[in-house]
């Protein structure tokens, strides 16, 4: 299954750039990265065979091994794709809320957009990791 993050902003040069392509480089999955302008640009087509997560604060607070666990059965449905978003600094409209398939939320906190990025990298590489039986997860 692919893994598609698709961010509004330009991440640039600096700290999270680093980690993002740290993390980048760490996940073994098919992965997929699509920066967008804050505002308008283009979204690839959604996969209709596909999923789409929503970063939000109003989301579900998953456990790393949770979020592994969702991604497993997406994959082992034959899901094609798992598209993440994530909004710009005003968040998303209501219809990309509406549309997804699961709003994930890193905390009650708001993050900024390219920490966000930067967030999700690590725990997508965590949950394929865990799903690798891989020890980089430390539980408890």
């Amino acid at each position: 299954m692919l893994l598609h993050v698709v961010a509004r902003g330009r991440i640039g040069r600096g700290p999270e750039a680093e980690l993002v392509a740290r993390y980048e480089k760490r996940i073994a999955w098919p992965l997929k990265l699509t920066e967008l302008p804050d505002q308008g640009g283009r979204v690839p087509a959604r996969d209709p065979n596909g999923v789409t997560v929503a970063l939000d604060e109003r989301g579900e607070q998953l456990t790393s091994v949770e979020l592994a666990k969702q991604l497993e059965k997406w994959r082992d449905c034959g899901k094609r794709e798992c598209r993440f978003l994530i909004g710009a600094a005003d968040g998303h409209d209501a219809a990309d809320r509406d549309s997804a398939d699961l709003l994930l939320a890193f905390g009650r906190a708001t993050w900024p957009h390219l920490l966000a990025r930067a967030m999700l990298m690590e725990q997508l590489f965590r949950a394929t990791s865990i799903l690798a039986n891989h020890p980089y997860h430390r539980e408890g």
